[in-house]
C-alpha cells in the first residue's frame, strides 16, 4: 500500500500547502469604540501595516493583532458548549468570519483575502468577555475555537464572499 501512496514522499513543507478547497468571507465587523458593539459591514478596507479600516484596534495599535479572524465552522459548536441554540458572529469581537479553511492552518503563514496579503501571528484566545457574551461557562466554551490574529502586509478592499486561500509562495 505505502509503495503507491503518492503523499509517501511528501514533506511537511508539501503538506502545509494542501488544502481541500477554497474558503470564503462570510462576515465583516468593526467595533468603532471600546466596548462598543461590532458594526455589520458588506466591505471594508484592509490598511497596511495597520489593520480593519473604523476599528479600534486599528487606531491605536500596529503590531501583531491587526485583524481577528474565526471560523464560521466553529459558530455551531460554541453555540452548543454554551448551551444556546444559536450565536451571532457579533458577539465574539472578531473582525471577519471565514469559512470553508482551517484558519488554524493559516496562523504562521501568508494568506489571501481577495486581493489583500495578510499574515497570521497567532491565535485569538478567548478573554473574560466571553462570559458577559455567552453566559456562565462562555470563556470554556470558546477554548480553541477563538480563531486567529493577523497583520495586514498588502491592504485593500475586502467584501462578502472574497475568496480565501493560503498565498502558497509564501508558506511556512
Amino acid at each position: 500500500m505505502y509503495a503507491t501512496d503518492p503523499l509517501r514522499n511528501s514533506s511537511l513543507r508539501d503538506l502545509l500547502t494542501r488544502r481541500a478547497h477554497l474558503g470564503r468571507l462570510d462576515w465583516i465587523g468593526v467595533r468603532p469604540a471600546r466596548g462598543a458593539p461590532l458594526i455589520e459591514l458588506r466591505e471594508v478596507m484592509l490598511l497596511t501595516q495597520y489593520g480593519v479600516e473604523g476599528d479600534i484596534a486599528t487606531a491605536r495599535e500596529a503590531g501583531k493583532r491587526q485583524v481577528s479572524l474565526i471560523q464560521a465552522e466553529h459558530l455551531p459548536v460554541v453555540a452548543a458548549l454554551s448551551g444556546r441554540d444559536r450565536v451571532h458572529p457579533g458577539m465574539f469581537r472578531r473582525n471577519l468570519v471565514v469559512s470553508g479553511i482551517n484558519l488554524l492552518a493559516l496562523r504562521s503563514t501568508r494568506f489571501r483575502i481577495g486581493d489583500t496579503l495578510l499574515e497570521g501571528t497567532g491565535t485569538c484566545d478567548p478573554c473574560s468577555k466571553m462570559e458577559l457574551a455567552l453566559g456562565h461557562g462562555g470563556y470554556n466554551a470558546m477554548r480553541g475555537h477563538g480563531g486567529i490574529v493577523a497583520r495586514v502586509i498588502a491592504g485593500g478592499r475586502i467584501a462578502l464572499g472574497d475568496e480565501v486561500d493560503l498565498a502558497v509562495s509564501d508558506a511556512v
